[in-house]
């Protein structure tokens, strides 16, 4: 047994030893899936079919992750949606100071009430 570690960060995989894993696990080989799910990662099939991206939730091996360090590759969002990059904001919560409401009418400040009519003229020339 090895005490040193195996895994440190997702590297990519050939096809060749990706067979050699599916045939490890008792899965059919042909043709090549395109997508292998494992506990904590998946194994995507690049474009080209030669190759693995080991895909977690943390980490992707495909180019793109390593252009944009910090940020999650299609892959991440695909296959681990629920996890979202630190920093980053999803939704405003209802504590936002950004101003949501709208006034009267739908516009955004103080109306007038005689500005109003030349909304109202211009929905009555379309009909």
């Amino acid at each position: 047994m090895t005490t040193r570690v195996l895994f440190s960060a997702p590297v990519t995989q050939s096809t060749e030893a990706i067979e050699s894993l599916l045939k490890y696990l008792g899965k059919p080989t042909v043709p090549l899936p395109d997508v292998v799910e494992l506990l904590d990662m998946v194994l995507v099939l690049n474009n080209r079919k030669d190759a693995y991206y080991i895909t977690t939730a943390k980490s992707c091996s495909c180019p793109s992750a390593a252009y944009r360090p910090g940020q999650k590759c299609k892959h991440q969002r695909r296959y681990f949606p629920g996890t979202d990059a630190p920093g980053r904001v999803t939704a405003e919560t209802s504590d936002s100071i950004r101003p949501s409401g709208k006034w009267p009418g739908g516009f955004n400040g103080p109306v007038d009430i005689d500005t109003i009519n030349t909304k109202i003229a211009l929905d009555q020339k379309g009909a």
